[in-house]
């Protein structure tokens, strides 16, 4: 079992009825909605993660990207979903029964994040089904959202992952 994470973001709406230490596959029920967050994002990560990753001009030069074609600067759609990826770990993949994702669907960076803004994660559950050739696991697809205090969509994706289903009881 891997050592508690420290988690300074909170639910900000109805929550999965056990945390993600004790959450298994049969938790994931289709239509819940859930929303976690808040995080503001500041002007030096901003560039810390672009200087090391993304290094365009509108990511790590403030002056320059205030003539750009963003009116100033932005985050890389990489660290948004870096962000994204950070909650969606922090609160809503399970703990003790991830086994991996196959992969996502068309990541999207719809609006651009900037310094100072606060973002907050939504995840809702599009389907849960169990694998038909491995019965000890499902397949659970999410479509995730890295929303600003501003409503605006900076992360958009829909990701697939499995997790094992909850052990039997003796």
């Amino acid at each position: 079992m891997r050592e508690p994470r420290i988690v300074t973001t909170r639910a900000l709406g109805p929550d999965f009825a056990v945390g993600p230490a004790e959450r298994y596959f049969e938790d994931y029920v289709p239509g819940a909605l859930y929303e976690y967050g808040e995080r503001t994002v500041s002007e030096r990560e901003i560039i810390e993660f672009a200087t090391a990753f993304d290094p365009q001009d509108f990511h790590v030069d403030a002056a320059g990207a205030a003539a750009g074609p963003f009116g100033g600067l932005i985050a890389s759609g990489l660290h948004s979903a870096a962000l994204a990826m950070r909650l969606l770990t922090d609160h809503y993949i399970s703990w003790v029964a991830s086994l991996g994702s196959p992969g996502l669907d068309a990541l999207t960076w719809p609006a651009p994040l900037r310094p100072g803004d606060r973002v907050r994660l939504r995840a809702q559950v599009l389907e849960a089904r169990g694998s038909a050739s491995k019965p000890e696991r499902g397949i659970v697809r999410t479509r995730v959202q890295l929303l600003t205090d501003r409503d605006a969509i900076v992360v958009e994706t829909t990701m697939a992952n499995l997790l094992a289903r909850r052990p039997s009881s003796p």
